[in-house]
């Protein structure tokens, strides 16, 4: 009776019926993680009742992404699926290099300690005024 699934699982002697090896192992490694950005992103939104892309979201996009390249460049020599992953990491860099900037100009009150976001004036939470912030160091 059980047959059938053991010949599904166990297909011509193969797990699934796919010959494993350690690149078949990364490549299915990097399929995993660059789809779980998608559930988290799903996650969050539905959480959150509105849009949300978090953080996660583009730091599993960059290691998914990365390592099918590798998967692509080693192993499979394919120019199309080369070509698919070379360049997608850039946008999700930039996207971290984004968040980090953003939330390193938020400010805590003095009074509550209140995360403020940058350019507030006042507290969200407790309406003090905010310190006049420090002009950005020039970047280089």
């Amino acid at each position: 009776m059980m047959d059938w699934l053991h010949a599904l699982v166990w297909h011509n002697g193969n797990f699934l019926g796919i010959e494993w090896g350690w690149w078949k192992v990364l490549g299915w490694t990097g399929n995993v993680v660059f789809s779980a950005r998608v559930i988290v992103q799903w996650y969050a939104t539905e959480k959150k009742k509105q849009v949300v892309v978090p953080t996660s979201f583009w730091w599993l996009s960059l290691a998914g992404s990365l390592i099918l390249l590798a998967y692509a460049l080693f192993f499979k020599h394919d120019s199309v699926f080369i070509f698919s992953f070379a360049f997608n990491w850039i946008p999700y860099v930039r996207n971290l290099i984004i968040h980090y900037r953003h939330a390193e100009a938020h400010r805590a009150c003095p009074n509550c300690q209140a995360v403020c976001p940058p350019h507030s004036n006042f507290c969200h939470a407790c309406g003090a005024r905010l310190p006049e912030a420090a002009a950005p160091a020039p970047r280089g």
